[in-house]
């Protein structure tokens, strides 16, 4: 009798977690949104913003997988699942082939070596005028007479105009710039004298594959009693040029800068990870090492489990080696002046962390967006890491998944306005020569450096109509500073 009751027992046993067990089995039809969904409900920084991501929304796995079934595109069930887009979340992305998401190659392009705009001829209603804005080092151009701050009426002989100048410029390879004369008011042709003979100064360029500097320009300027370190940085913060910077501020280094401007004007941003952006500040810095940099603020589901089971993956301090091998040639600095044109997140995250520490001086034409959020890659894997994915499809995703905060537990999400204000646009007729005192906004930010003041900006005076912008089309779209952490599995 006793045996038969335990047959019974063991059999009815058997029967329940067959029950559960198939129950909680995911569909081939709802897998991909399966993933979705409870990537989402596990990490997705708003998640208690959205009523669907509640954990209380589905009672059993069925009752998820009907609603999973209401969305034949994981594209539409992932946008209905983020919070006020775009006005808060405009960085959450799903990656539709996992394959393509790799590390920034070295910045390659077909260039002529040169950057230019494009401004309305003043009182033509179709004509344009070409101004030369920057000069690619080693490039055609740079061999070639023609220099920042020219200007060009058009191509091949024939007149830019509003409709023709992009396919003139950026459509074919080899072509012939008729240079121009202009003091804001009337374009004329450039001339020159070859043999005593008046001729129409020409230009042709030629675009060929073209690497960019790793770093644009790393100088020394003397002002009264400092030494001011001058570095151009126009690439991207991936771990490409980490240590081409780090070479950059050991010249600094040897030269005994005591200041110093990033100028990131002309940066493409982009590439972005907290290990790169604490290098660069510990550069910057050195002071500091060992001492927090950053924390980060997840969700209200993850981020007890992280204070309880990895309280160490929430901070992030300052180092003195890159990748625990190479010593980062630090200058110990007090005050940083950053030149901006615009918003990075990258740099909103270099600010903030090091506003704790030293003074960091913005220098923007406008406050900057408050992307203080960060990002990580989830695959479908049982704890969203890249080891153990489902090879049944290549879909990934980057959701928002937390804030950053600095030592003083200090965020950012209403920016940084500019202790010293510039305009969004240079003054096209006083250029100057980058890196030297001729140009006119390096010259303000040194007379900032050394007096403290600095007399508003007057821009764009003549009204010009500023239409086109070369530098701009190469600028990554900003998805914000990313981490990488092994993660656990907590639905």
């Amino acid at each position: 009798m006793k045996s038969y009751a335990k047959i019974l027992l063991i059999l009815l046993f058997s029967f329940t977690l067959y029950n559960c067990t198939k129950e909680d089995e995911i569909p081939v039809d709802v897998e991909i949104n399966d993933f979705v969904w409870k990537a989402m409900n596990a990490y997705y920084l708003y998640q208690d913003q959205i009523p669907d991501l509640s954990d209380r929304r589905f009672n059993n796995q069925p009752e998820l997988n009907d609603y999973l079934r209401g969305y034949t595109d994981p594209n539409e069930l992932f946008t209905s699942l983020l919070f006020d887009r775009p006005t808060t979340d405009n960085k959450s992305v799903l990656i539709n082939d996992y394959n393509s998401i790799t590390i920034p190659n070295i910045r390659t392009s077909i260039t002529n070596g040169m950057e230019y705009g494009i401004i309305a001829e003043p009182g033509s209603a179709t004509n344009v005028v070409g101004y030369v804005q920057y000069i690619l080092p080693s490039s055609d151009a740079e061999s070639k007479n023609i220099i920042r701050g020219n200007f060009f009426y058009g191509v091949n002989d024939t007149q830019l105009t509003r409709n023709n100048f992009q396919t003139l410029l950026e459509s074919t390879s080899t072509y012939v710039l008729n240079m121009a004369t202009f003091d804001g008011v009337k374009v004329e042709e450039d001339s020159i004298i070859v043999s005593g003979i008046k001729i129409p100064k020409k230009i042709d360029l030629s675009k060929t594959g073209y690497t960019h500097p790793h770093v644009s320009m790393v100088k020394n300027l003397v002002s009264g009693t400092n030494n001011i370190g001058y570095l151009l940085y126009n690439n991207d913060f991936s771990e490409n040029y980490i240590n081409n910077l780090n070479d950059a501020f050991l010249q600094l280094k040897n030269q005994g800068s005591n200041q110093l401007i990033l100028d990131l004007r002309y940066n493409i941003g982009g590439g972005s990870f907290t290990k790169n952006i604490n290098q660069i500040a510990s550069m910057i810095t050195g002071q500091f090492n060992n001492q927090t940099f950053l924390k980060k603020r997840w969700n209200a589901k993850a981020q007890p489990w992280f204070e309880q089971n990895q309280p160490d993956s929430l901070i992030t301090k300052f180092s003195n080696k890159i990748d625990n091998s190479t010593t980062v040639n630090s200058l110990e600095l007090t005050d940083v002046y950053i030149i901006l044109n615009g918003s990075s997140s990258s740099v909103e995250l270099l600010i903030n962390s090091l506003k704790s520490y030293i003074n960091v001086h913005v220098i923007n034409s406008n406050t900057t967006l408050g992307n203080n959020s960060g990002s990580i890659t989830l695959y479908n894997s049982i704890d969203y890491n890249f080891e153990g994915k489902s090879l049944n499809h290549t879909i990934a995703l980057q959701p928002i998944v937390l804030e950053y905060l600095n030592s003083d537990d200090e965020t950012y999400d209403n920016g940084f306005n500019p202790d010293m204000r510039i305009c969004n646009q240079e003054d096209i007729l006083n250029l100057g020569v980058i890196g030297e005192t001729s140009d006119p906004l390096l010259n303000k930010v040194i007379n900032f450096i050394t007096t403290g003041t600095t007399p508003p900006p007057n821009c764009n005076p003549l009204s010009f109509e500023f239409l086109y912008n070369s530098l701009n089309r190469q600028r990554i779209i900003d998805l914000g500073v990313f981490i990488k952490q092994d993660l656990p599995n907590t639905n």
